[in-house]
């Protein structure tokens, strides 16, 4: 297969994740402006990780069945609905269309979140790593991009201070279309391998590499999200905090979710995924401790940024893992699996978010995590103690 798909999903991944990181930014605040209940104002970014995990299985299906180019090109072509849906429900003031349009966008991410699994199939398996930490790198561009439309459209349209934004995602949805229309599907296996048949997807959870891989990422995303889609509300509507400020925040958060994945590849090779993943936990535990310690702006960056790194090497660390515990013909499976879990705890974790801000405050959020966190950490410590027959994989090594 050759390489050049991955400038292609390089470039996707920009606009997905500029799309995403838009509603965390704009969704909290536009819900406080429209949402007939205060407990309400996160329910679009809820929505949006809801989406998400209802799609995740769907995504994995429909490629699986047309082909990773088709798939991605449903995928953007439903992106660009969903964000003029967004610049409706703005224009006629609608909360619910808002919500739908977000719930959508969310769906849509369902279809960007396998693009790193395209780009390992698309290279060899030992460098499946680093081809998920391209892609990933690839959402530095969406944390800057995301923001920036977030806080310069309010002088685009007057009237409507943040329909300029979704309209001009829009726009980065159809670059995407074309984009991924000029991809190829990756072909990942030999004709033996093909022939393989593939097991149970019991079997293949029961693993316990496959569970602790899945658990990475779960509680990775997981915490990030829980913290993240509270953080604009208890920044701008709680402490008085600038749009600006809250924006920047983000986007800071957004980009060290990403830019550790110059070192997260090479760093799985040379100490192993599970070391990766410990670090990660302690990274969240130290952004739980910081963001405990003040309500400042230097309080919530902190807090952010280590939030990003400690998500980004449960996640890199998991998803590496995860592509060696499975055979070709078991992938689609196996990755809705992973996808649906991931999406849906999120989902639960964004749902909630909002409620125990607005009932318990700020400090409760954070500490909620925290028994979360210790699991990962003691799942983590069973698996080295029981010795290499379960022992997480490193990139490129096959159950």
């Amino acid at each position: 297969m050759p390489h050049t798909n991955l400038p292609f999903f390089f470039l996707a991944q920009v606009v997905f994740v500029s799309g995403s990181v838009l509603v965390v930014t704009l969704g909290g605040i536009v819900g406080s402006e429209m949402a007939p209940h205060p407990s309400l104002a996160t329910l679009p970014l809820s929505l949006m990780v809801v989406g998400t995990a209802l799609a995740a299985v769907p995504a994995a299906l429909l490629m699986q069945r047309i082909g990773r180019r088709y798939g991605f090109a449903c995928g953007a072509l439903l992106a660009i609905g969903s964000a003029l849906l967004a610049v409706l429900g703005l224009e006629v003031r609608s909360f619910a269309l808002f919500t739908g349009a977000a719930g959508l966008i969310g769906a849509t991410m369902a279809f960007g979140a396998q693009l790193r699994f395209a780009a390992a199939e698309s290279v060899a398996p030992q460098r499946a790593g680093w081809a998920i930490s391209i892609i990933l790198l690839g959402s530095i561009g969406g944390a800057v991009i995301g923001p920036e439309m977030a806080t310069r459209s309010p002088s685009w349209i007057p009237h409507q201070p943040y329909q300029g934004a979704f309209l001009a995602l829009s726009a980065l949805y159809v670059v995407a279309l074309s984009l991924l229309l000029c991809s190829r599907n990756p072909v990942v296996a030999s004709d033996a391998e093909r022939d393989q048949a593939g097991r149970p997807l019991f079997e293949i959870a029961a693993q316990p590499a496959f569970i602790v891989a899945v658990l990475a990422g779960v509680i990775g995303q997981g915490v990030m999200v829980f913290i993240m889609t509270a953080t604009p509300i208890s920044m701008h509507v709680l402490d008085s905090h600038s749009i600006d400020a809250t924006a920047r925040v983000i986007q800071a958060h957004v980009v060290a979710m990403y830019l550790p994945s110059l070192v997260s590849a090479p760093l799985i090779q040379r100490f192993g995924a599970h070391r990766l993943m410990i670090a990660g936990v302690g990274a969240l535990g130290i952004a739980v401790a910081v963001g405990l310690a003040g309500r400042e702006l230097m309080h919530y960056w902190w807090a952010l940024v280590l939030l990003g790194v400690g998500w980004n090497f449960l996640f890199v660390g998991g998803t590496t893992a995860l592509v060696a515990t499975y055979r070709p013909t078991e992938k689609f499976r196996a990755q809705a699996l992973n996808d649906f879990s991931i999406f849906g705890v999120s989902a639960v974790a964004s749902l909630m978010a909002g409620a125990l801000l607005h009932g318990f405050g700020w400090s409760a959020v954070l500490l909620s995590t925290l028994p979360a966190l210790a699991l990962m950490l003691l799942a983590i410590v069973y698996i080295q103690a029981h010795g290499r027959q379960t022992a997480i994989p490193r990139a490129g090594r096959n159950p």
